[in-house]
């Protein structure tokens, strides 16, 4: 079934509203078996609307159109489906009585503006609205079926479930399943080499990429006649891809980095501090995020300032002057100093350069040096990594915490692997 996603409205056009709806209409109609073709955003234009929904009924089965159908004079895709299906507008009598009931329960006079929404193009059937005043709209164009609702996001995905999912799910006879592979610290274009076959796009389940924030994501799609078929083809390519992909996956799009990095620190009943300096305490409300926060980490300290580096966590004065807060040297005085003074089983210290100024032709904006410090015996052990970083000043900050976290859980798989 060939479907469009129609989302209407100027403050969508504008980027004033991220249009969420789309994505998790895509993503529900995957659940009930039907692909998306593609998606279109559309202005408050009576013409504009018209002219995409004529387009679409010309390319696909099935069109779902969000927003326009408030009371206001710029909502005006109920108007729009009326001049493309060449039929008057008429009141429909069972939603001018919810309506008004609307208002009269909650003791106002009904607005002249609303009874537009109790008006539908005649022959079109009248979609209620558990969750608001708007009715929806159902019609048929040609070979397509027509689904307006409202753009609110808490209307429009109430009214999904009442009235396109059982009908979609009846109708489909397909069954569409994903999952989600998140990685961390391996490049697109590697990922991709990684997968080598199995990102055929002749194959199915279909593998694909996406990046975002650092994180590459392998999303596997299964598409077959039925369940048992797609969960099983899913499943195993599923666990292939994680044999090619080994320890840079992190998750299946359910965690963050963080919270895996929590859980590993739990399973091996370890705790944690840091020390920054360029994240200025991003490293630590990532790890507050994740759930169980008090069980793994003990808490840290934001040292922007040298004086700071060295009155709380012992990094001596000369060796800043001498190589600088942005060093594999000072890193490791204070991950060494955050370990010692918090009594933690590890401390992550970040410092760097953020940008956009502030850098060198040695130490461009972008330069982060991490350092991990391990207890081990009656010692401390410390290793001390480089980062070149791309992006704006909260780019590379967002990298930076990333980047410390990785290195974290690499060293808590080693420690939890078989000998």
């Amino acid at each position: 079934m060939r479907t469009i996603i129609l989302s209407i409205g100027d403050e969508l056009i504008l980027g004033q509203v991220a249009d969420t709806n789309a994505g998790w209409l895509g993503a529900r109609l995957a659940e009930c078996g039907v692909m998306t073709a593609w998606r279109q955003t559309v202005p408050d234009d009576r013409a504009a609307i018209a002219a995409a929904l004529r387009g679409a009924a010309d390319a696909a089965e099935l069109i779902i159109a969000t927003g326009g159908l408030g009371p206001t004079p710029d909502d005006l895709t109920r108007d729009a489906l009326a001049d493309v299906l060449g039929a008057p507008l008429e009141i429909h009598p069972p939603a001018l009585a919810k309506l008004e009931q609307f208002f009269r329960a909650r003791g106002w006079d009904m607005p002249a503006g609303n009874l537009a929404q109790a008006m539908l193009p005649r022959g079109a059937e009248s979609l209620e609205n558990p969750a608001g005043t708007a009715p929806g709209i159902h019609a048929r164009l040609g070979q397509a079926e027509i689904y307006v609702v409202p753009g609110v996001p808490s209307e429009m995905r109430a009214m999904f479930h009442l009235h396109l999912a059982p009908r979609l799910r009846a109708q489909a006879g397909r069954v569409i399943l994903t999952a989600q592979l998140d990685t961390f610290g391996v490049g697109e274009s590697l990922v991709a080499e990684m997968l080598g076959g199995l990102m055929r796009r002749d194959r199915n389940p279909l593998v694909g990429t996406t990046v975002g924030n650092g994180i590459v994501s392998v999303r596997v799609r299964a598409d077959f006649p039925d369940a048992a078929a797609a969960r099983a083809a899913l499943d195993r390519t599923v666990r292939e891809a994680r044999q090619c992909l080994g320890a840079a996956v992190f998750g299946d799009g359910s965690v963050s980095l963080a919270e895996q990095v929590g859980a590993l620190l739990r399973q091996c009943r370890r705790r944690l501090a840091t020390a920054e300096s360029c994240t200025g305490g991003l490293l630590g409300k990532m790890l507050t995020d994740a759930p169980w926060a008090s069980d793994f980490y003990l808490g840290g300290w934001v040292v922007y300032d040298n004086a700071l580096k060295s009155s709380q966590l012992d990094v001596p004065p000369a060796l800043l002057q001498r190589a600088g807060a942005v060093s594999e040297a000072a890193a490791r005085c204070m991950a060494e100093g955050a370990v010692q003074r918090a009594g933690a089983d590890f401390a992550l210290a970040v410092t760097g350069i953020a940008g956009p100024g502030g850098g060198a032709p040695d130490k461009p904006a972008g330069t982060v040096w991490i350092a991990l410090a391990e207890r081990a015996g009656t010692g401390v052990v410390v290793r001390a990594e480089r980062r070149m970083l791309g992006g704006d000043r909260a780019a590379v900050r967002d990298r930076a915490a990333k980047a410390a976290l990785n290195i974290l859980r690499l060293r808590l798989l080693e420690m939890s692997a078989p000998p």
